[in-house]
Order: C-alpha cells, then structure tokens, then sequence
C-alpha cells in the first residue's frame, strides 16, 4: 500500500483528538510526527493531551514537539467553553507516560521534511503559528512540502465571527503567510466542516468496543455532546486529514483567497473570489495579495463518516 507522509499540526481540544486517532491508526498513512500550538487551550495542555491521544490510538513513538504559545500578535483566545478547562471535555484522562521531543516545533518540521525520502504533506487543524515560523525561518526547506491541507478559513460565514472561523481569527497574520506561501494549498473550511457527525448512540457502540480507540473516542464524543446539547457532533479536524487521502470524496475548487489582516469586524476572514472570471481579470477588481487555493465546497458525508469510523473501531462498524 503507498502511504501518504504526514505532519500533524494540532491545538488538540476534542475535534483535534479525533484527527491524531486517524493519523495514527489509518493504514495509508505514515505519521511523520505532530507538532502543537496554541489555540483551543494553551500549548502545555495541547501537549499533554496529545500524548493521551496517541496512547488510545496505540500508537507508536510518533516524535511530538511543543511549539508557540502565542499568535504572532495580540493575545491568545482559547475555547475552553467549547472543549473544557483542560481542552479534552475534563473527563479526568490519566496523564501520559511519551516523552516530548527536545526540539522545537519549528527544529521539528525542518528536521522530518529534511530526512523524509516521500513526498510530506502538512496537515495543520490549528491556528497556522507554528507553519508561519517555519516557513520564515527555514525558507530553503519550506520549499520541499509536497502540500498543505489545513482545517481554517471558510469561503461562507464564520464561527469565531460573523466573518471568521477560529484558526484564521487566531492568528491571522500567521495565515496571511502561510496562504502566501507559493506551497500547494487546500483549505477545508467551514463550508464542510460541520457535516461529517457521530450520534450518541453511535457513541454508545464505541464505548462498548474492546478497542481503547473506540472507547476513547466514545468518551469523547459524548463530552461534546453534553457540553454542546447538540447531536450529532462534527468529526471537525479529522475532515482536513481524510482530504489528504481521499480527495475523490471531497469536492473542490481552485479561488483567489486573501486573508483579512485589517482590525476591522472582517479580521481573520478569508476573503475567497468566487466571481465570474471576466470580473476577477480586470486589473481595478483584482483582489490584492491573494493566493490561488483549492477550496472544499461538498464532500460524500456517508463516505467520510464510515472513513472514520471503520479505522477507529474496525470490529464494530
């Protein structure tokens, strides 16, 4: 089977969690390492509990590495009311015994695209901190990413703001970079990101698996359905790890897409040009300091959903 080389870039809270339970398990995959950041919690907790979810996943020593613990400007905004006190639904998960890698995150990414004899592509589902530092410190490297696919931005609405969604707010000139980057991007946005979902009583099938996988996971899930009233919950995060894998069960489309760096009430939106191509052609009407980026706009929600699923608890579903 030919695997796919991957760098998990995680602010892990609970969606976070169910992306490094599928990198980790996925057999088409070969998790290169993960590097965390500041975003849902601060990053010694994004830390810790990436540890915890790479014991459930059974994982091997797959080299974890703290990065930055703050945006590039401004002050952190965490959310804690979405995924709890310690980012993982407070469910009291025994601390992990994994060691933290000695390097940085950005000592990380440089060190695994460098000795990496496969193509590797990045996949952040966390404000893009940790990719901006890199990208600036270590341009010559930077230019061996086979490609980036990132949970962020929307080419709709926001959730963080009326404009914006989380990862993009939290650190908006991180994302600037990033997109403008000149590295292959697909961004799997809000458009998609609610629509994969688990319900409770599938959570109740996880939790009665042998597999800690799935019970770990079935935890989790009916945290955030208890913490949020809502079911089913979004898979969220993992949607950008599958997008890596299988885009033919995603749809997309290429847009010029900016991010809005302004003060503004549009701060940390993504700006994406979805006019006719006569419009975007005339110089006047052209969107300055845009990026060409493949957009996730529909996806086979069954498909993705089983995706999941099948790879966290392969007895039961």
């Amino acid at each position: 089977m030919q695997k796919t080389s991957i760098i998990l870039d995680v602010d892990t809270g609970v969606d976070d969690a169910f992306a490094v339970l599928f990198a980790a398990m996925h057999p088409a995959i070969n998790l290169l390492g993960i590097t965390c950041v500041d975003g849902n919690t601060n990053v010694d907790q994004v830390v810790a509990n990436t540890l915890k979810v790479l014991d459930a996943a059974g994982a091997g020593d797959i080299p974890v590495a703290r990065g930055a613990v703050r945006p590039l400007l401004g002050k952190s905004q965490y959310a804690e009311y979405v995924h709890g006190a310690d980012g993982m639904g407070d469910l009291g998960i025994a601390p992990s015994a994994r060691k933290v890698d000695s390097r940085s995150a950005v000592e990380l990414l440089r060190d695994l695209i460098e000795s990496s004899k496969e193509p590797v592509t990045l996949v952040p589902v966390a404000p893009l901190t940790n990719i901006a530092l890199f990208l600036r410190a270590f341009p010559e490297t930077a230019k061996k990413i086979h490609r980036i696919v990132l949970m962020g931005g929307s080419a709709s609405a926001g959730n963080a703001t009326p404009a914006a969604e989380f990862n993009v707010w939290h650190d908006p000139e991180a994302a600037a970079i990033v997109f403008q980057s000149g590295v292959p991007i697909t961004m799997y946005g809000l458009d998609v990101f609610m629509r994969p979902g688990i319900t409770s009583q599938e959570a109740a099938l996880l939790r009665k698996s042998p597999e800690l996988s799935a019970q770990f996971a079935g935890k989790l899930i009916e945290a955030f359905i208890e913490r949020l009233h809502v079911s089913p919950i979004t898979l969220g995060d993992f949607g950008a790890v599958a997008t890596a894998i299988h885009p033919e069960l995603f749809t997309t489309e290429m847009f010029d897409v900016v991010v809005d760096t302004s003060s503004g009430p549009a701060r940390g939106q993504t700006i994406c040009d979805r006019r006719d191509a006569f419009l975007k052609d005339l110089e006047p009407l052209s969107l300055e300091d845009s990026a060409s980026v493949r957009v996730v706009l529909d996806l086979d929600v069954e498909a993705v959903r089983q995706l999941w699923l099948k790879t966290i608890d392969k007895g039961a579903f």
